[in-house]
């Protein structure tokens, strides 16, 4: 077993020679992925020469998400048409964090070389094309991986760099609640005494437009209860994650030990899956309804996945998606609904 350091140095090794750097988070990156690229970035920078830059594709569209990078400085700048042509011509390393190559969930072109992968997802085969790979499912957050490579580098952390990691921590964990280990419980008490608390408050309260409300009235109207899960769509996306945001509330409904909630965003039906306990693992699942049909995959007790319309109308989609769940979980999907309201 790779020691610390020795993790360190291959990782440093494979950029090494490199002159530009894209670190690439998933599409729609969450706290987790913009502290872990932000950490990547300061690391290469106080060790080497290359210039690096934090890009990402899709929309940054929760209001917590949204207020962190605003408190951080707006370190993400969007991916463009010649980032990718140096991304598939390998102008330029690219370091994919709380992603991997072929998990149909980032931007990278097929067939590109990788320099870097971090992340906390199941194994992808495409990710042993990559130079260095660390993948950690045991971990609950990829920003705890972050945090033990700059402790291990001896490199000292800002406020804002602390806080960051803290909350990615904290949102992929549920405050340390889901899928934790010991490694995140070490990071999560290692950064608290350093992170910038009245910024968490106000990112952790930030206020969202009517449009969420919205979507939660139907989301609440449109649930319906098949014994021990829950299945809504919601219709309109205004941001892919807000399915997400659903998810997590329907979550909280007494007996309930899975959420499937979807939604159309543009061209594509969104949907994201939160399973309770050990026994229903959320990425499988996802990635057993989707099928081929689309991309999905997950951690642990939650999953997310897109599938294109292709003309198809997306809450029928969505309908056949909620039977698969019901087909997979009770062998039948003849298992009546009730309203939630």
């Amino acid at each position: 077993m790779e020691t610390k350091s020795e993790r360190l140095d291959a990782l440093l090794q494979a950029v090494r020679d490199a002159k530009r750097v894209l670190i690439l988070p998933h599409n729609d990156p969450d706290p987790d992925a913009v502290a872990t690229a932000l950490a990547l970035r300061h690391l290469l920078t106080q060790r080497l020469e290359a210039k690096v830059e934090i890009v990402y594709q899709g929309l940054i569209g929760r209001a917590e998400n949204k207020a962190l990078i605003r408190y951080l400085g707006q370190p993400l700048r969007r991916l463009t048409g010649a980032d990718l042509r140096q991304l598939a011509g390998g102008l330029a390393a690219v370091a994919l964090v709380d992603t991997q190559p072929g998990a149909g969930n980032n931007a990278l072109p097929p067939h590109s070389p990788v320099a870097i992968v971090l992340d906390h997802h199941p194994r992808r085969e495409a990710t042993a094309t990559a130079i260095f790979a660390d993948v950690r499912t045991e971990l609950g957050a990829t920003s705890t991986m972050a945090t033990e490579y700059l402790q291990t580098a001896g490199i000292d952390l800002s406020s804002q760099l602390a806080t960051a990691l803290f909350y990615g921590i904290k949102t992929d964990t549920l405050g340390l609640a889901r899928g934790v280990s010991s490694a995140d419980i070490a990071a999560y008490f290692y950064l608290q005494p350093q992170i910038d608390v009245e910024a968490l408050v106000d990112i952790e309260q930030a206020q969202v437009p009517p449009a969420y409300f919205q979507s939660l009235d139907a989301t609440l109207r449109a649930a319906r209860i098949h014994g021990g899960i829950v299945v809504s769509y919601i219709g309109a996306l205004s941001y892919p994650d807000l399915a997400a945001e659903m998810a997590d509330l329907l979550l909280r409904l007494r007996g309930i030990f899975c959420v499937l909630c979807m939604g159309q965003y543009q061209d594509e039906l969104v949907l994201s899956l939160r399973t309770q306990g050990q026994q229903l693992k959320a990425g499988a699942l996802a990635q057993q309804i989707v099928g081929e049909d689309g991309a999905a995959g997950g951690h642990g007790n939650l999953a997310g996945g897109q599938v294109p319309l292709d003309g198809r109308s997306a809450k029928e989609l969505a309908e056949q998606l909620g039977q698969r769940v019901l087909q997979h979980v009770y062998r039948t999907d003849e298992v009546p609904g009730k309203p939630l309201i």
